[in-house]
């Protein structure tokens, strides 16, 4: 009986254990698996903590790259400024006005035939604020005759600079930063209503757009709606990629949670706005809503109108697919929604929603943009900065770079260019083609250069021909040449041989020069042969005075380039860029004051602080008589030598001086001339070298000639230095004469080399009235 018992105890105990073991496991497997929840709490909470503090870093210590932003000069407007209302036009044109029937905010203009009304913008210059001013213009022969604001009279005001261009980061983003209260409530309201309608009630994700998007793109069955909120799409902008995984879908939702408990919902929506990418140009990504107006509109963010506002939120969803400029229909259809999307919602009602849906999209050719229109010039600009500044700074600090281009001036240069080649191509037919060109156009006052082209298409980010092309200058040099026989005894009467010359080299070589015409003119006087430009005589004089001193007079001018000392030298074999050429005539129109060229004023950092300034600086390196007595050849040039058809265009009263020059088998056409208040150095040719069918009087001179039409500048006027003494002369000898003698001719001397000889021509003496100069020399020779 006992081992019965004994049997049936082990059996239950067989049959307990078997059920006990199954609970042990669980029991086992539950702790196990709070162990690891405890764990992954703990790593979780550490993980987040690490999470929290690199988003608060990351966003509190956020600094874009910004790009340096590079200005033109500013527009002074005062009464009697050269500005005529056309000139006033171009500016405002550029930097985006409205031209409205009545202009009362911010941006707009209105214009009647000799008055305007414009509502200045206002900006941050380095020396001060200006605010915005309601301004009155009266205009009158090309002047800005009168000026009031408010019905009072204005002296001064200054209109905001046109932006030029930009040194980009590595990656090509440009943006310009907007602080929230200056974003259009239009604007943050479309944004918010087609983007995230939640978004000031969700706590960075939104449960309610989840779930949305989920149920949308199930009816659809495939992806079509996303449920981000704009928190998440500013975690996947700051901090994520754009890659459409789990994973980081995943990561999105707890950045955008915590980033939501840190940050108040503006500071959140300010970093979106200035986030955000919304557009392509070439290289360059545009980024955030501020630049994105400039470049869609033309306008600064603050002036855009509802339409606007909703064109530009409905891009936040495909840049590229809803393009304006590429597929305007799609846009606006976009643009559309996002207006019936605001008057659903109570933002508009239906007379704002009818009138914004007529507008049209309003986008601007981006050829009509001016930022990104200066290639040429803001290569130079880049090229100088580069000299004081490290690349990366350029590229991230935000600095602010004012330079010295005027775009009115611009303009005009390259309308001149584009039209004269034009011209030069249908004139000459297949000998014309493929035709280049290059101008640069300073104050010979201030040595600031103000504009610059660098080839026929004047928008084109390629070979800089301004700075890069160092082409054989031909009869450019001359100048230097007269210059350094002027400074060693020669005068303007001194006769000259023109006669044919040989000059064996030191290579066995023999150099053997020819006058364009083919032909020997004798003894000529040397005031004579720079006009008309002769070979023959240049050469000899300058191999009379020597090669070092015709380079010497070249340093003195501001050549610093190396220099062969070959005879070729004295007809223009030299080669040299227009840049440089402009800083060589440059001392010749400053009389005789040498002064680099300047393309930079200042430099500021992104607060306004200065950082550098680039002042104007000068030194006197060739004596003022003997300058003076070359631009007396020079304008002579002009009067009757090879640039005399510019009198044919321009007014006899300008008086400008200046120089032709074709290089070696009419390869090159070159004309440097300067009047009162401009210089401007043009260069036509190929790049292929080969031979032109005009001169630099059929080429280049006659596209100076159209730019100076164009540009209307001021007389040149030169004062003539204590020591230099104006004679009646005979043209033909040289020697004193009576201004009531026939052949007399009135030219400037250093005083001491007066003529020894008189011709008699019959006349009863009279006193010498040398003081005074006469005739058309009068209007730019001033006694002192």
């Amino acid at each position: 009986m006992s081992k019965k018992r004994t049997s049936a105890n082990k059996a239950t105990t067989t049959k307990r254990g078997k059920k006990s073991q199954p609970r042990s496991r669980w029991r086992a497997l539950g702790v196990f698996l709070l162990k690891l929840s405890f764990l992954g709490a703990v790593m979780a909470a550490i993980g987040l903590v690490y999470l929290d503090a690199q988003i608060r870093e990351k966003f509190e210590g956020k600094r874009w790259a910004l790009p340096a932003k590079v200005y033109a000069r500013p527009l002074e407007l005062y009464p009697g400024a050269q500005l005529s209302i056309q000139d006033l036009k171009l500016e405002l044109k550029g930097l985006g006005y409205k031209f409205v029937r009545s202009a009362k905010e911010p941006g707009q203009a209105e214009f009647s035939k000799t008055r305007a009304r414009l509502v200045t913008r206002g900006f941050e210059f380095p020396d001060g604020s200006e605010t915005s001013r309601n301004l009155q213009l009266s205009f009158a022969g090309g002047q800005l005759s009168g000026m009031k604001e408010g019905g009072r009279a204005a002296h001064l005001a200054r209109l905001e600079p046109v932006l030029i261009g930009g040194i980009y980061p590595q990656n090509n983003e440009d943006r310009d930063l907007v602080r929230i209260e200056n974003v259009p409530a239009d604007l943050v309201r479309a944004l918010v209503a087609i983007e995230d309608r939640d978004y000031y009630t969700h706590f960075g994700v939104s449960p309610k757009g989840i779930a949305r998007a989920m149920w949308v793109n199930i009816k659809a069955k495939r992806f079509v709606q996303g449920g981000s909120t704009l928190t998440q799409q500013l975690i996947k902008n700051f901090y994520l990629t754009s890659d459409r995984t789990l994973a980081r879908k995943l990561m999105e939702m707890p950045m955008a949670v915590l980033l939501d408990f840190h940050y108040s919902k503006d500071e959140i929506l300010e970093a979106y706005l200035n986030e955000v990418y919304l557009g392509q140009e070439g290289n360059r990504a545009i980024h955030g809503f501020g630049l994105a107006s400039q470049y869609f509109f033309g306008q600064p963010l603050a002036e855009i109108k509802l339409h606007q506002a909703a064109l530009l939120a409905g891009l936040v969803k495909g840049p590229s697919y809803y393009d304006p400029r590429r597929h305007p229909e799609r846009a606006k259809k976009r643009r559309d929604l996002v207006l019936r999307v605001l008057r659903d919602t109570g933002h508009i009602d239906a007379a704002q929603y009818g009138q914004a849906v007529k507008a049209p999209l309003g986008i601007v050719k981006q050829k009509s943009l001016l930022k990104g229109a200066y290639p040429a010039y803001l290569d130079v600009v880049k090229r100088q900065l580069r000299e004081n500044y490290h690349e990366e700074d350029l590229r991230s600090e935000g600095l602010r770079v004012f330079t010295s281009l005027d775009p009115i001036s611009q303009a005009k240069a390259e309308k001149a260019m584009v039209a004269g080649l034009k011209k030069l191509e249908q004139r000459y037919g297949k000998r014309a083609t493929s035709l280049e060109g290059s101008m640069v156009v300073t104050d010979p006052q201030t040595g600031e250069v103000l504009s610059i082209i660098g080839g026929r298409s004047t928008r084109y980010e390629g070979f800089n021909r301004a700075v890069d092309a160092v082409r054989p200058i031909g009869s450019l040099v001359k100048p230097a040449v007269y210059l350094a026989a002027l400074q060693r005894g020669y005068s303007l009467v001194s006769p000259l041989q023109d006669e044919a010359l040989r000059v064996e080299m030191a290579n066995g070589q023999v150099w053997e020069p020819q006058n364009f015409d083919r032909k020997a003119h004798g003894a000529v006087p040397l005031h004579r042969a720079l006009a008309k430009s002769y070979n023959l005589s240049t050469a000899s004089l300058g191999l009379d005075i020597g090669l070092d001193s015709v380079i010497d007079t070249l340093r003195d001018l501001g050549v610093d380039r190396p220099i062969d000392p070959y005879p070729s030298l004295l007809l223009g074999a030299q080669g040299m860029s227009p840049v440089e050429v402009a800083g060589m005539y440059q001392t010749i129109a400053a009389n005789g004051f040498q002064m680099p060229l300047r393309v930079i004023r200042m430099v500021t950092d992104s607060y306004g602080q200065e950082l550098s300034r680039y002042p104007f600086q000068v030194q006197q390196t060739v004596p003022g008589e003997d300058i003076h007595l070359l631009q007396y050849a020079m304008q002579e040039v002009a009067r009757e030598g090879t640039a005399r058809y510019m009198y044919s265009q321009l007014p006899s009263s300008l008086n400008a001086a200046g120089k032709t020059g074709t290089s070696n088998d009419q390869r090159d056409s070159w004309f440097a001339g300067f009047t009162g208040n401009r210089l401007a150095v043009v260069w036509l040719g190929r790049d292929d070298n080969k031979p032109l069918p005009f001169t630099g009087s059929g080429g280049a001179l006659r596209v100076w000639t159209a730019f100076m039409k164009a540009e209307k500048p001021t007389p040149f006027l030169a004062p003539a230095p204590e020591g230099i003494d104006y004679l009646w002369v005979d043209d033909e000898t040289g020697y004193l004469s009576d201004e009531r003698c026939q052949g007399a001719i009135q030219v400037p001397f250093k005083r001491g080399d007066r003529p020894e000889y008189r011709v008699d021509c019959g006349l009863e003496p009279v006193e010498n009235k040398a003081s005074e100069p006469l005739d058309w020399f009068r209007q730019w020779f001033r006694q002192e």
